[in-house]
């Protein structure tokens, strides 16, 4: 079977245009909280492009090993663009996550499992996995954003200042860490799964 004919192939071309253009409207949401001095959210929103971008080369990856080098793969897919506050960004980010991680990444791995290529098969699997944790991360930053609760928690919890360690357990972060003067946008953030840091 020529691998190029396949739609695996086609699937692994638009997956990997994909994530190329995720991670790049991802800098552009890390860029806005930078903007609104929120660099702990940047930081989190920028460590999920790096690994939109790192999907990307897994699927580039698979179409030159099995397919070869070629002039122009042409695709018929559509892609989002979105444009607005970081909040409205942050909401975008977890609609696109959510589509990849239940629907369009499942039925890609189908697809490669019936066209008999396992291995590409298992790869969109994993990489659902992780845009279902990117989902669960992008949920959680909308609504703190949005309830202005990035900095707060019913409970005390330990608050770290990401500039110099500064760390106290209280309900709420402080606005100017007493150490360093760093603003409140530099405490590090809690996000919503146990034993995962970004």
């Amino acid at each position: 079977m020529d691998f190029t004919k396949t739609k695996t192939y086609q699937n692994l071309a638009s997956a990997f245009a994909g994530e190329c253009q995720a991670g790049m409207r991802y800098q552009m949401i890390a860029k806005l909280a930078m903007q609104e001095e929120l660099k702990t959210l940047s930081d989190t929103v920028r460590h999920i492009a790096k690994n939109e971008t790192l999907h990307a080369t897994q699927f580039f990856n698979h179409i030159i090993e099995k397919g070869g080098s070629k002039e122009n793969i042409k695709l018929d897919a559509g892609y989002p663009f979105h444009a607005g506050t970081l909040l409205e960004g942050l909401k975008f980010a977890e609609s696109d996550e959510k589509d990849e991680a239940t629907a369009i990444y499942p039925n890609f791995a189908k697809i490669a499992e019936e066209e008999g290529f396992k291995d590409v098969a298992k790869l969109f699997e994993l990489v659902a996995k992780v845009e279902e944790q990117h989902q669960a991360v992008f949920k959680y930053l909308a609504g703190a954003v949005k309830d202005g609760a990035l900095y707060k928690n019913d409970s005390p919890i330990l608050w770290i200042c990401s500039e110099c360690g500064h760390s106290h357990v209280s309900t709420e972060a402080w606005k100017v860490c007493p150490l360093c003067k760093a603003k409140q946008g530099y405490v590090e953030l809690h996000l919503p799964f146990e034993g995962v840091r970004m």
